[in-house]
């Protein structure tokens, strides 16, 4: 490991010294790679450094404690001392943490797709609150939320609804929400006061660029239409909504959020290219089902991965075992404290399986 951190220091120091260079800014693409490398290189360097003056700390203070007679100095440095080695301790889990390999999509911008599951209109109404929820999520961090696509239902409710969340770090924190989430609570319409299970199913998938999916043209069929639904007169009077239709996948997408037909179908071409690239990862988390299975729920969205029971006020994330009781504040979008738990539980998990390699 300190080989690899004495290697990346020796890059680190190199990027620097070429950013300083008059003449750096007149490549800006490579100009952008240098300030994307260093950016990704400071935590760890920085950790690494504090780590190389702890271990010196603790070195001058063995080194102190073998010349000095008086106890109350010697209390003292014996204090230091232990301080230096439990940070250094700390740094060390740090370090490993930062050492993991980097999901390659943790950068990109977030493509999201809720859908009612089971349990009729009441699951609806439970998926519009999940995307006001993953909205107000969106707003706290300054993130750009933009709706894609919606099927709504005349209670409220959505069917079916897709937006980009585009932010710092979007995907590397948003893709432990994949998966199927359950709402346990009295319905509106219940004159019983029964309490309904109903579920949603939720696909984070990251946005990908035109190069990194290509389509073949022949394998599509564009079609155009006027929108229904909700909309500005020109929404509903001109042919602006565009259906796409992808023949190898079956994948059938539809856009009529905007009022231009070409702003519709390039919001239709990128949820096609993220379903097609989310397709691949799938695959590849099948192939890999002893590593999927090792970390936390980032891949099947057929995993029951949450509850949220109203009644008690109760949100469980099942597949690390956490339970909070602020359910109001969760659906207010206040759900940093989960994220950071999948987190952290993905993190332990992958430094379990590096240690056993």
């Amino acid at each position: 490991m300190f080989d690899k951190l004495e290697d990346l220091l020796i890059r680190f120091e190199e990027i620097m010294e070429e950013l300083h260079e008059p003449t750096v800014t007149q490549n800006q693409e490579r100009f952008r790679k240098l300030m994307k490398e260093q950016s990704d290189l400071t935590p760890i360097v920085e950790a690494y450094k504090e780590y190389k003056k702890c271990k010196q700390d603790i070195d001058d203070s063995l080194s102190m404690l073998e010349e000095e007679s008086d106890e109350e100095m010697r209390d003292m440095i014996k204090e230091t001392l232990s301080d230096s080695r439990r940070r250094v301790e700390e740094l060390e889990q740090e370090m490993k943490i930062l050492l993991l390999p980097k999901d390659p999509n943790d950068d990109k911008d977030v493509i999201m797709e809720i859908r009612a599951g089971a349990g009729g209109d009441e699951a609806a109404l439970f998926a519009a609150e999940m995307y006001r929820l993953y909205v107000h999520y969106a707003e706290k961090r300054r993130w750009k939320v933009e709706t894609l696509n919606v099927d709504e239902i005349g209670i409220g409710g959505m069917k079916e609804v897709s937006f980009t969340i585009s932010g710092q770090g979007a995907y590397s924190r948003l893709k432990y929400e994949s998966g199927v989430h359950r709402v346990q609570r009295v319905p509106e319409t219940e004159s019983g006061g029964r309490i309904h299970t109903s579920t949603v199913t939720v696909a984070v998938m990251p946005e990908v660029e035109e190069v990194d999916v290509v389509i073949d043209e022949k394998d599509i069929r564009i079609d155009v239409m006027r929108a229904s639904g909700n909309g500005g007169q020109c929404v509903n009077t001109t042919d602006s909504a565009v259906r796409l239709t992808h023949y190898p996948t079956g994948i059938v997408i539809y856009s009529q959020t905007e009022k231009s037909q070409l702003q519709n179908k390039a919001k239709a071409f990128a949820l096609l290219r993220a379903k097609l690239y989310d397709l691949e990862q799938q695959k590849a988390h099948d192939a890999e089902a002893q590593l999927r299975r090792s970390q936390i729920g980032t891949g099947d969205r057929s995993e029951k991965i949450r509850t949220y029971n109203f009644p008690q006020g109760r949100v469980t994330d099942h597949r690390i075992g956490l339970t909070l009781y602020k359910l109001d504040k969760v659906m207010d979008g206040d759900i940093d404290e989960i994220l950071d738990a999948c987190i952290a539980a993905d993190q332990a998990a992958k430094l379990v399986k590096m240690n056993e390699n």
